[in-house]
């Protein structure tokens, strides 16, 4: 048996690096309010908005934790709950000028992080990294085709 770490396991070490970052940059921000949890869903939140039921589907929770967590958000100013433009009976959740404000310092974080990680790989290396993560995202990821926030880990607070 080798020593070697699996690569899933080194995609989920740099993934948990990248959150951990983010959400230290954003308590010094003044956002230390914000969770792991509320970050991965705030981060599945669409331009225009998105339902709770997507956002669960694409964080891999229960549509009861992701309506909890989205409450939290509500409650803390990051997000809003507005009318669905396409069916009046359904609601969408988008940020709030709060969470759009945590959002921009969460993105300004992932890009100091990734220059961090392109100066340790040089361009070369982070180019053929990006190259490869995004051919595995094509076999793995099933929202690839779907639009997410600015600044996941995911951006927005963490993804």
């Amino acid at each position: 048996m080798s020593d070697e770490l699996n690569l899933g396991l080194l995609c989920y070490i740099a993934y948990r690096a990248m959150e951990s970052g983010v959400l230290e940059a954003l308590e010094a921000a003044g956002y230390g309010d914000l969770t792991a949890a509320q970050g991965r869903i705030a981060a599945r939140i669409g331009p225009a908005g998105s339902r709770v039921t997507e956002l669960a589907e694409q964080a891999g929770v229960t549509k009861q934790t992701a309506g909890f967590l989205v409450d939290q958000l509500e409650r803390s100013g990051y997000v809003e709950r507005v009318p669905d433009p396409s069916d009046a009976r359904a609601r969408l959740v988008r940020f709030a000028p709060r969470g759009k404000a945590a959002v921009a310092v969460a993105h300004e974080a992932e890009v100091r992080i990734e220059a961090t990680w392109s100066r340790h790989l040089g361009k070369r290396g982070t180019a053929q990294l990006r190259r490869a993560l995004t051919e595995l995202r094509e076999i793995t990821d099933p929202y690839r085709c779907r639009p997410v926030a600015p600044g996941r880990a995911g951006s927005g607070p963490p993804r």
